[in-house]
């Protein structure tokens, strides 16, 4: 059974109509005394509660209700309704432990999405389980490891997996974030459809809403033809937000927008679009930090994080670290066409000492420079030590400023602008050599007052 709590009977009637439609059974309560009477009668599967269910409009009625609830029985999930003037109040309610928060006017796909995810997370429970269980049940192909935290980690994903819930993945550079992504939509109903992978870090203020929500034809001087924007192309699939935590305040209003409404305007357009999409999210950033500090949203971090997945570091999972480097080398083996490479017993072990901050990345890194330097066939601690050594005279070879001399900010200016010069201002070859995307450089050169020629996207 399904409670809804609104003093008005024709939003009460619309929602029991709508979910009765889905099979639901529903009770409606016009007041905090009616819904307690319920409440101490039977135990409902869920309450969608109005913030704003009497004449008082503040929502504080409604908060107040929600902490009654939540008292009286904190396993009942609850899922706030709220018109856009009280989404702040909206947000209080998820720290008091709601589980969504929907706005008004609401889509009937929407929120029977939120109503069901939120029913199949709570229904499942978690399994002590080991890799070829998961194997059984799930698809894990590209991710490689035994490791317990890993374990852990893929065992929720595939519970998650056939749920349409938002999804926060965390963790440091390097540990996966994007395989993790790709494995939800591989396990989903979505799976059939697009994938679609944003890089935000690489796209600047000026180009958000082209890049994510598209463009019609003379929207701005280069605009020749209609595109369509990244939301769009993953209509009914999935849309990874990798570096979610590089958006700077303006555009993350923007995309708030278009995760509460599942609406938006392509660049020049004034006509409304409707999308249905899973959002997985990714960041390396301290997001409740940032929150703190202003520069993220705290609306935005509660609709992107139902559930959050975070990655440990490839340190905390040793063992692991021989199983990667031998899922690496064998794609070398072909890649190289040196069928016969191996990894010896001492190198094994000895890999797994290295700090390897820079995670999955830095192994495979390691791995390939390994492979391309030694002529050995079987590669031994002797050739992975040759191998750093090799970086680091590397490495070692342009000269740095002293610690302290220059700030980060002030070295990647220099640089750029060194960059700039070199390649005469093509931001093509620029943004090549200093390993980064177009969208990247742009941003910097934004940031930095570097004058420049546009290129076509």
């Amino acid at each position: 059974m399904l409670l809804i709590i609104d003093d008005d009977l024709a939003i009460r009637t619309s929602l029991a109509l709508m979910l009765k439609k889905e099979g639901f059974g529903v009770k409606g309560a016009a007041s905090p005394d009616d819904a307690f009477k319920i409440l101490n009668a039977e135990t409902p599967e869920l309450i969608l509660l109005d913030l704003n269910f009497s004449i008082e409009t503040s929502g504080e009625e409604g908060m107040s209700l929600l902490s009654r609830i939540r008292k009286h029985d904190t396993a009942i999930p609850v899922i706030l309704i709220t018109g856009w003037g009280t989404i702040d109040l909206a947000v209080q309610g998820m720290k008091l432990g709601a589980k969504d928060f929907i706005t008004k006017p609401w889509q009937n796909d929407h929120l029977l999405q939120s109503v069901k995810t939120i029913l199949n997370l709570e229904q499942q429970s978690p399994e002590v389980t080991n890799r070829r269980k998961l194997e059984e049940k799930y698809q894990f192909d590209n991710i490689v490891g035994k490791d317990a935290k890993l374990l852990e980690i893929l065992e929720t994903v595939g519970r998650i997996a056939v749920t349409d819930a938002a999804v926060l993945i965390t963790g440091e550079s390097g540990t996966g974030k994007e395989l993790i992504a790709e494995a939800i939509h591989s396990n989903s109903k979505r799976k059939s459809k697009p994938f679609v992978k944003v890089n935000l870090g690489g796209i600047s203020s000026t180009l958000f809403e082209s890049e994510l929500f598209g463009h019609v034809r003379g929207a701005f001087t280069d605009a020749k033809t209609d595109r369509e924007g990244r939301f769009e192309m993953a209509h009914r699939g999935t849309i990874f937000l990798d570096e979610i935590g590089e958006l700077d305040l303006s555009s993350q209003v923007k995309l708030l927008r278009v995760l509460q409404e599942r609406t938006f305007e392509p660049l020049g357009s004034s006509k409304s679009r409707t999308v249905d999409v899973r959002v997985i999210c990714a960041t390396n950033r301290n997001l409740e930090e940032m929150v703190a500090n202003g520069t993220f949203r705290e609306d935005l971090y509660y609709r992107i994080n139902l559930i959050t997945v975070k990655l440990p570091a490839l340190r905390e999972r040793p063992d692991d670290i021989p199983l990667l480097a031998e899922f690496f080398m064998n794609n070398l083996k072909i890649i190289y066409q040196r069928p016969n490479l191996q990894l010896s017993k001492p190198a094994s072990k000895w890999l797994k000492s290295l700090p390897l901050q820079g995670n999955i990345r830095q192994l495979k890194n390691i791995v390939e420079r390994t492979v391309l330097l030694s002529s050995s066939d079987e590669l031994d601690v002797n050739d992975f030590q040759a191998s750093l050594n090799a970086g680091m005279i590397s490495s070692r070879s342009s000269a740095l400023p002293e610690v302290g001399a220059l700030t980060l900010e002030e070295m990647e200016f220099q640089m750029i602008r060194k960059a700039m010069e070199f390649h005469q201002n093509k931001v093509s070859k620029v943004a090549r050599s200093l390993g980064i995307t177009r969208f990247a450089l742009y941003r910097r050169l934004e940031k930095y007052g570097i004058s420049y020629e546009s290129e076509d996207v």
